[in-house]
């Protein structure tokens, strides 16, 4: 019984895959950068998109933003205040996002006219580390209010992302958050991990972050 769940999980992940690999060749072609945030929930994930879309916005720079969640709109009708495109992705119970839902709601949209794409993943470091969504940075979130050891106890989705963006600075004395601490737990299991102090309340490291960005976008774009 337990190899035939693994060789069903196998499968599963096997079609995403392929599924993921057609949707970033078009992605890509039509010259879109595609962000894939993912964090536990309450970590700020979707005060710190709105944050970044809105930012984004008033540079000049075409975003757009599926979220992803299990039930509500909630999260889509506040980054829509952002003043971009968003949709809203309701996986029914699903604890992740897959391929083939970004797919789906990208149907009806011109991504011609996009410079950057950003998915907000379903509140969630176990599922998620597992499915690819097509996307060209994966960005893991980690809020002061969490403690500097969740890198230590969810390891996968650390070691499967490019960036780790820590939220809520702004509290971290009096949550005694110690953010060395967290960077060394982040970089012992991801070596090297670029980490990003952040605050989208202040503003702090907002500029880093979309300095970062770009530069990212801009290395992708020489190597494709």
């Amino acid at each position: 019984m337990n190899t035939r769940v693994l060789e069903i999980r196998k499968g599963i992940l096997n079609k995403n895959d392929e599924i993921a690999r057609t949707l970033r060749k078009t992605l890509q072609t039509a010259g879109v950068f595609t962000i894939n945030l993912v964090s536990s929930p309450g970590t700020g994930k979707t005060f710190f998109l709105e944050r970044t879309l809105r930012t984004l916005r008033e540079q000049g720079i075409a975003t757009a933003a599926l979220v992803g969640d299990l039930a509500t709109d909630n999260d889509a009708r506040r980054l829509a205040e952002a003043g971009v495109p968003v949709k809203q992705i309701n996986t029914n119970g699903r604890c992740h996002l897959e391929a083939q839902m970004i797919t789906d709601h990208l149907a009806d949209w011109d991504i011609a006219k996009l410079d950057y794409l950003f998915i907000e993943n379903v509140g969630n470091l176990v599922c998620p580390s597992s499915y690819d969504l097509g996307e060209d940075l994966r960005v893991v979130l980690l809020s002061v209010t969490e403690g500097e050891d969740k890198p230590l106890k969810y390891p996968t989705i650390f070691n499967s992302a490019d960036i780790a963006i820590i939220t809520k600075m702004d509290i971290a004395e009096p949550c005694e958050f110690n953010l060395e601490t967290a960077s060394a737990n982040i970089r012992a299991v991801r070596p090297g991990m670029q980490i990003l102090p952040t605050s989208a309340k202040s503003g702090a490291g907002i500029d880093e972050w979309l300095a970062c960005l770009a530069h990212c976008r801009l290395a992708h774009r020489v190597s494709a």
